[in-house]
């Protein structure tokens, strides 16, 4: 339990705001002619808002024990202590009392011991980002990382959970302020619907597309993993932590560490240490170049392709010319005629207005769900696509920016040997 008070005035937190896919809202389509609604929710108290997401400088953990003529003022006198100690630890150059009460913003009070002359206690300094960052140089000046999707995974008595449910893992990163870090972590709530878009399964998940869909709805370019495997001794006994960084969409390993409670009760303290542990790993990985993006996870394929990869393909088209000179020559010499498909793009210059056009296609399974994507992703004048509606076994929902009509998107899907069916600013599509 932690509580925050200001010196000079309330401190501002504000939330950072992501977009959650469906998460107990109800979405309306008018397809094939008759409406019907598709409805999404997820019930029970399960997310856990960061309390602290503000851009401003947080450093927690600091311990004083200070004496002092009445409570009060030992109080006082513990609160200037810990400024003292957390801008030491920020680096941050000699300054008078006066200067360093105006770069503060609040106290955060993780636990605290009042006596009538002594004071002693754990506290958290929050500092002001702008005013700051002038005396601290360019530790803190220094570029952030791209956004990158946290996904905390509890692994306790056998079972594995993200925002499955609330617990500790996931309440210790809710309670991290990433203010100072190089880091530009983005952390789910877990309620609505992060609990079924973003749950264990995810994380062991290779698809591109699924990766691709995924974070799109949060507005990350890659993934970042904080493993954390409890054990409990005995009841009321140790905890033991073994704790695992992981990276991409391949989980790649950064680092692994261990940490030890001495019983349930100091679980939090632990957990919240193991956090600032995972910021360390994930910023040395950051300034190591390890934390690139992946370049099979943009959309424009701009990236380079890993040269075994590409060795593959390669392998695969000589293949399938070797399988093609065969034919011919089978068929008494006659190369087949290739005719031309008529080209759906768009001119350089031309104005079209891009429309959002809903599209339903059948998911009998993952692998009919990343080829639809893929083969609505590379149609011509389609400038993006999101997942709205995900169905494995029955029917998904995508929605696709188009530019041109209604009619011209048909076409350029039936040219790709898609059977379509019209609406109301609506398609369903099928193989």
């Amino acid at each position: 339990m932690s509580a925050t008070l200001s010196p000079s005035g309330p401190a501002a937190a504000p939330s950072r705001a992501t977009r959650r896919w469906l998460g107990g809202a109800a979405m309306a389509l008018a397809l094939l002619g008759g409406g019907f609604a598709l409805l999404a929710q997820v019930a029970g108290d399960r997310g856990i808002a960061p309390t602290a997401a503000s851009s401003d400088i947080e450093v927690r953990n600091i311990t004083v024990d200070v004496p002092g003529k009445s409570a009060e003022d030992a109080r006082a006198n513990g609160w200037r202590e810990a400024q003292k100690q957390a801008w030491a630890k920020l680096g941050g150059p000699q300054l008078s009392e006066g200067q360093l009460e105006g770069l503060v913003l609040a106290i955060v009070i993780q636990r605290e011991q009042l006596g009538p002359r002594r004071y002693i206690a754990t506290l958290g300094v929050v500092f002001d980002r702008q005013r700051a960052s002038g005396y601290l140089g360019g530790q803190q000046q220094a570029s952030r990382s791209a956004p990158l999707l946290l996904i905390p995974v509890e692994e306790s008595a056998g079972a594995y959970i993200t925002f499955e449910q609330r617990n500790p893992w996931q309440r210790a990163w809710a309670e991290f302020n990433p203010g100072a870090s190089r880091i530009d972590y983005v952390r789910l709530n877990g309620g609505g619907g992060d609990s079924l878009l973003v749950n264990f399964g995810q994380a062991t998940r290779r698809s591109r597309a699924w990766w691709r869909t995924t974070l799109d709805q949060y507005g990350a370019t890659d993934v970042l993993m904080a493993f954390a495997r409890l054990e409990h001794q005995f009841p009321g006994g140790p905890v033991k932590g073994t704790f695992t960084a992981r990276y991409g969409p391949d989980s790649r390993p950064l680092e692994s560490f261990t940490l030890t409670a001495d019983n349930p009760d100091a679980l939090p303290a632990m957990l919240s240490q193991a956090v600032e542990r995972f910021d360390g790993i994930f910023t040395a990985a950051l300034n190591a170049g390890k934390l690139r993006p992946d370049p099979t996870l943009r959309l424009g394929g701009g990236g380079q392709i890993d040269p075994a990869i590409q060795q593959l393909i390669e392998i695969g088209r000589a293949a399938q010319a070797r399988r093609a000179a065969e034919t011919a020559a089978a068929a008494g010499g006659l190369v087949p005629r290739i005719e031309a498909q008529p080209v759906t793009g768009i001119e350089p210059g031309e104005t079209v207005q891009v429309r959002l056009i809903t599209v339903q296609f059948a998911t009998p399974d993952a692998g009919a769900f990343d080829s639809a994507l893929g083969a609505v992703r590379g149609t011509g004048g389609v400038r993006g696509v999101g997942v709205t509606s995900t169905a494995i076994g029955g029917t998904s929902v995508m929605a696709v920016s188009y530019a041109g009509s209604l009619e011209e998107l048909a076409a350029a899907l039936e040219a790709r040997g898609f059977s379509v069916r019209r609406g109301a600013n609506a398609l369903a599509i099928s193989r």
